[in-house]
């Protein structure tokens, strides 16, 4: 063998050994993409809607129109405590469930 012939063997080698390396750092930045793109796409936005509802209902006061989470209207009456409502369904008065806060849609303040 020549000196020539090993050169060639040897920048083969290292030519080889870069791109063993390219292969190796790709799939971990797409991957790394692809994560990025799936929190920005799903996880941020619910995360801030869900701090918009927790907002909406922590705000919640005796005579506000409420909306439950199965469709049902109905008017606050009494705040229990901080998990709890008890809400009015019905015109006959005589309909008053206590239920979770978390089970609230949409709110609609008595001023308004």
């Amino acid at each position: 063998m020549n000196l020539t012939s090993i050169l060639a063997l040897a920048g083969s080698a290292t030519q080889t050994q870069g791109n063993s390396m390219q292969q190796l750092i790709l799939p971990i930045i797409m991957w790394v993409a692809i994560i990025g793109i799936f929190y920005f796409m799903a996880l941020r936005p619910q995360k801030k809607q869900q701090k918009e509802h927790d907002l909406l209902v922590s705000n919640i006061e005796a005579g506000d129109s409420v909306v439950t989470t199965s469709g049902f209207f109905g008017v606050v009456i009494q705040v229990v405590d901080d998990d709890v409502v008890v809400v009015e369904f019905g015109s006959n008065k005589n309909c008053r469930i206590p239920m979770k806060r978390s089970h609230i849609s949409e709110v609609e303040k008595k001023d308004e």
